[in-house]
């Protein structure tokens, strides 16, 4: 077989079909351009790693920059959250007298956000003018409630004083609920912190014990000691911190931990069999309780057996008679 001349060779023959010349040589000066640009971009890269790194932290900056002002944005937009804090804000709620007790009343209850604190002050300065308005707006158009037309005005007063007195009334039920729970509470988690000083943890180590295995079935005392464990570990008196908790809770009970807690701290007594006494009489108080509530039922249930059972009583074994009475009478 002869060799093909070269002035014979096409280089069309050897292309795939469909494939020109001109697709060739653009897919080569594509090619090109790309190598170039990689070449010329290896050029000027820094070489070193410092160099790499700080364009590096330089891109990270910029993007949490970009992160930055799109929440700001955000929180920029019209919501009814931002609407109520720019009208606290307006009016200065929260660096009066009454913002400083409202916030250890609302921990208490176990809202501790600022939130939770621009929404109470909000209710405050707000219920008032709605139940105000409310009333006003069923007396003249509605007539919903029963108020005489002459009451209207002080049906108008009593709803504004209703509605100032609302939230506070909501926030010490909310306390009130909370306290019972961790009123009983206390007594487990009083007996898991006697196996955890007993196994030989420390104080913050067995208070965040505690708080991680009451987290599912007390959380209110679970979220009390875990805010203790933080404290005593960061505040630079120790004191402080069982202070903090007092104040928080404002409870008898509770006072009377911290006290053990505090001579145990102070005086090195065995912190295991303190904490297994106040067990102990926090369970018979609890069982104390219980007795007394059960002792005060019968005479709870003597005015609705007056009211409610005796009466159809009377009237099932004396009606029969009554009636027989007056057939007679009525035969005569």
């Amino acid at each position: 077989m002869s060799a093909m001349p070269v002035t014979q060779f096409r280089i069309e023959r050897w292309l795939p079909a469909g494939v020109g010349l001109e697709d060739v040589i653009a897919a080569a000066a594509g090619i090109a351009m790309v190598v170039t640009f990689y070449a010329m971009w290896q050029a000027f890269r820094g070489n070193s790693s410092l160099e790499r790194r700080l364009v590096q932290i330089a891109d990270k900056k910029e993007a949490m920059r970009q992160q930055a002002i799109a929440s700001r944005r955000q929180r920029d937009r019209m919501t009814p959250g931002s609407v109520m804090r720019d009208l606290v804000m307006r009016f200065d709620l929260l660096r009066s007298q009454h913002a400083s007790e409202s916030r250890m009343m609302l921990a208490r209850a176990g809202m501790r956000s600022r939130d939770a604190m621009i929404r109470y002050l909000f209710a405050r300065l707000a219920l008032p003018i709605v139940f105000a308005a409310a009333i006003l707006v069923d007396s003249y158009a509605l007539h919903m409630l029963p108020v005489p037309p002459n009451f209207s005005l002080a049906a108008v007063a009593v709803a504004g004083v209703l509605g100032y007195f609302a939230p506070n009334i909501y926030i010490k039920n909310m306390t009130t609920k909370r306290a019972k729970r961790i009123q009983l509470a206390l007594p487990d988690g009083l007996d898991l912190m006697v196996i955890c000083a007993e196994a030989g943890l420390s104080l913050d180590a067995t208070l965040m014990r505690v708080s991680k295995e009451l987290e599912g079935t007390w959380p209110e005392l679970s979220e009390e000691l875990g805010i203790t464990a933080a404290e005593l570990t960061f505040l630079p008196d120790r004191r402080q911190a069982f202070e903090n908790l007092t104040g928080r809770t404002d409870m008898s009970s509770i006072k009377g931990v911290v006290n053990t807690l505090t001579q145990t701290a102070k005086f090195g007594t065995p912190l295991a069999q303190s904490l297994r006494v106040l067990a102990a009489e926090f369970r018979d108080t609890r069982m104390f309780k219980a007795e007394e509530k059960a002792a005060r039922l019968p005479a709870l249930m003597t005015v609705p057996m007056i009211l409610f059972i005796l009466p159809t009583l009377f009237i099932v074994l004396l009606g029969p008679a009554g009636i027989n009475i007056v057939d007679t009478f009525a035969r005569r």
